[in-house]
């Protein structure tokens, strides 16, 4: 089986409000594969769904093999998977250690605890209280609940809120070390430097239905559309020298749009090679995930913004 998760027209309302509307996607086991899309898009009912936690109205879903809807397949499960949730609930007299040592006990094959400690970066807390813990050092307990059961699947809801840059960066390595061990990753995320680094795929999700999905590079077409090539004009050289005409000029900035970056790049080095001119500050951009993102849920933001406070 290759299959993680399997997701047919998945369905689930509200009364008369469809959560989640259709929807059907596929996750490779040990890829990491974000569900993304903001508040009130169906995104956590989907994930509840998955988790076994919520019973969906209709459609089909597998989970490692099994349906999650069965309570026969509950208990199964429950030991293959992992699951780390904005905020978890932790005996705040309990340390570090008791409590990651009371959970791997409701798994048949856990990690070894001091792995867990160290994996997270908790080595130097694994003896204190949970309450004396900074709010990124428990979000890293979080995390180490969630995989201390060495879990099949793994999912993550907005891994690292809370972390300092460095922390996040060390949570960025896990979660990249669980994929190659073959730990498949449902994330989700509001941090789209966070996708982008991660996730192999994605789906954005927008009033309950799947908006778009594909690779991380490829949403929306983003790698191939227009790209931004920005750089300083030298102080001894004008405009009007350069091989190409700006798109944008602000001050001694230059900016050129092209579809066809490669061929605009060789033209712009290559002058200032043969002319011996020193270009600073060069970079090539493209439509950023984050803009795909807002495009594609402009919708769901429009709403909100109209409905009374």
């Amino acid at each position: 089986m290759t299959l993680a998760l399997r997701v047919d027209n998945l369905r689930k309302s509200y009364q008369d409000n469809k959560a989640v509307d259709d929807i059907s996607f596929d996750v490779e086991r040990g890829e990491i594969f974000a569900l993304l899309g903001p508040n009130g898009a169906g995104k956590t009912t989907s994930i509840e769904i998955l988790e076994g936690f919520l019973q969906r109205d209709g459609g089909s879903v597998e989970v490692l093999g099994v349906d999650p809807g069965d309570r026969q397949h509950l208990r199964w499960l429950r030991e293959r998977i992992g699951v780390v949730l904005q905020e978890l609930a932790v005996e705040s007299f309990f340390t570090v250690r008791q409590v990651l040592e009371r959970n791997a006990g409701f798994y048949p094959n856990p990690r070894p605890i001091d792995e867990v400690i160290e994996l997270v970066g908790l080595a130097e807390k694994s003896d204190a209280k949970v309450k004396k813990l900074s709010g990124g050092q428990q979000r890293r307990l979080d995390i180490g609940l969630g995989i201390v059961g060495n879990p099949e699947l793994l999912f993550l809801d907005e891994p690292t809120t809370g972390l300092d840059p460095a922390a996040r960066r060390t949570t960025w390595d896990l979660i990249r070390l669980l994929s190659s061990q073959g730990t498949t990753v449902l994330m989700s995320s509001h941090y789209m430097d966070e996708v982008e680094a991660l996730a192999h795929r994605v789906a954005v999700l927008s009033r309950g239905r799947i908006a778009a999905q594909g690779s991380t590079a490829s949403l929306g077409g983003r790698d191939k559309g227009e790209a931004t090539i920005r750089f300083t004009l030298p102080h001894n050289v004008a405009v009007a020298d350069l091989p190409i005409t700006p798109s944008h000029v602000d001050g001694d900035v230059m900016e050129l749009r092209t579809p066809d970056d490669l061929t605009t790049l060789h033209r712009l080095i290559s002058w200032a090679i043969e002319g011996n001119i020193a270009i600073e500050g060069l970079s090539v951009t493209r439509e950023t995930l984050e803009d795909v993102y807002l495009a594609f849920t402009r919708s769901d933001r429009d709403e909100s913004e109209a409905r009374p406070q």
